[in-house]
């Protein structure tokens, strides 16, 4: 308290308050996090008030509906300073701070999740996807979560083990979910993963041979009939910043790498400060898929971009990732986060776009470039495609930029 308060009648109201010494080794370890001394303060007043609220003397067990139930009545009587009415955030901030603090002192009750009988099932399979398939870690992801899901329904609703599975069973919970509104794509997505976990199981004896062969992909058509990402105007809004906060300049520099360079979300993600060669202006991307390694050149707008990121908007962490969260402790954006920072942006400025995702800039970044000229072998390599096939979808949109260019250049992309 002595260092964070420098008016006397301040540090004395802390340091009379219950509980000061597991209060200052609390706000200790924030500061040790890279907490700014304003944040710490902050937070220093609200244990206080917190304190008083749940009208702790003595550290004791909590469980998180009684945080919660104080949040409630401490936001409608007033703000850690009791002045004015709290706002919108203010419960929130309460639950977050209380909780925090009392995990930090392992006080805090937190419900021991019922394992499911088939999560050691899913953990064994995403296993030897990665050690004998060498799947990328989204796509293990995607499928771990997928039979998960499915599997959570066979217990649920049919009362049933995969000792017990049918064909009839998966094609009634394939049709569950096509009567909540998935989409065509989606339910071949499902059908894909459930193929390759039933295959697998079947190898290891936990459920019936033959189900996993008989689990047909719809008929789905080649191209769909609108592009799957934004318009390239639509794009340079989505590039412009609106603010100078630092959550905007993170948010800029991911987008750019996503329409850009058309990066999937794991390769934004897995970037670190050490892949980029400011003397040759080039940058390095390990390839989400097959673990390839690819440079690139660091294109002006984007290194301006970057820089003013990391100069203004990255907090000073030890963490060596380029994206990193805004508040500490510091960890890299997963790629989760990186959907939500482009998916957020395309909603709030009000862009129609078929998928809203990285995902999609990806598609926007593929077809500027044929409209620029490049050819599709040209695009295949810039992505990181195997061959033509996954970049023949950008063709339909602008059949007269199909021709063969003899240079590619990102000078005109921006």
């Amino acid at each position: 308290m002595e260092s964070l308060f420098a008016w006397r009648k301040t540090r004395a109201r802390h340091q009379e308050a219950p509980l000061l010494k597991e209060s200052e080794e609390f706000l200790a370890h924030l500061l040790r996090q890279g907490c700014s001394l304003q944040r710490t303060r902050s937070v220093a007043t609200f244990v206080i008030t917190i304190l008083e609220v749940m009208e702790m003397t003595e550290l004791r067990e909590v469980a998180l509906p009684e945080i919660e139930s104080a949040g409630r009545r401490w936001a409608e009587n007033g703000l850690p300073h009791g002045t004015g009415p709290a706002g919108p955030t203010s419960k929130e901030t309460f639950i977050h701070i209380a909780a925090k603090w009392l995990r930090f002192h392992g006080r805090l009750l937190v419900p021991v999740p019922i394992s499911q009988p088939s999560d050691a099932l899913v953990d064994d399979f995403a296993i030897a996807m990665k050690q004998q398939r060498g799947l990328s870690k989204e796509t293990i992801r995607g499928y771990r979560s997928r039979s998960a899901l499915f599997l959570k329904w066979l217990a649920q609703e049919r009362e049933k083990t995969l000792l017990d599975l049918s064909l009839t069973d998966v094609d009634t919970y394939l049709d569950s979910k096509r009567l909540v509104g998935w989409k065509a794509r989606s339910v071949a997505t499902q059908r894909q993963a459930m193929r390759t976990f039933l295959r697998y199981a079947e190898l290891q004896g936990w459920c019936s041979p033959g189900i996993a062969k008989g689990i047909k992909s719809p008929t789905l058509p080649k191209f769909d009939s609108m592009p799957q990402g934004p318009a390239w105007r639509d794009v340079k809004r989505l590039l412009s910043p609106i603010s100078d906060k630092p959550s905007e300049l993170r948010a800029i520099a991911i987008l750019s790498f996503f329409a850009i360079y058309g990066l999937r979300s794991s390769e934004v993600a897995n970037l670190l400060l050490g892949d980029f060669d400011w003397a040759n202006e080039t940058f390095t991307v390990r390839r989400a898929k097959r673990g390839r390694i690819q440079q690139y050149p660091i294109q002006y707008e984007v290194g301006e971009t970057l820089i003013r990121y990391l100069r203004d908007g990255r907090p000073h962490c030890a963490c060596r990732h380029v994206f990193v969260s805004r508040n500490p402790p510091y960890r890299p954006v997963e790629s989760s986060g990186m959907w939500q920072v482009v998916a957020k942006r395309v909603t709030r400025l009000g862009i129609i776009s078929e998928h809203k995702g990285p995902h999609a800039l990806r598609h926007a970044c593929a077809t500027q470039l044929l409209k620029k000229g490049s050819s599709l072998m040209e695009i295949a390599d810039f992505l990181g495609h195997r061959d033509l096939k996954s970049v023949s979808i950008y063709a339909k949109y602008d059949t007269r930029s199909l021709r063969q260019v003899a240079a590619f250049s990102l000078a005109g992309i921006w």
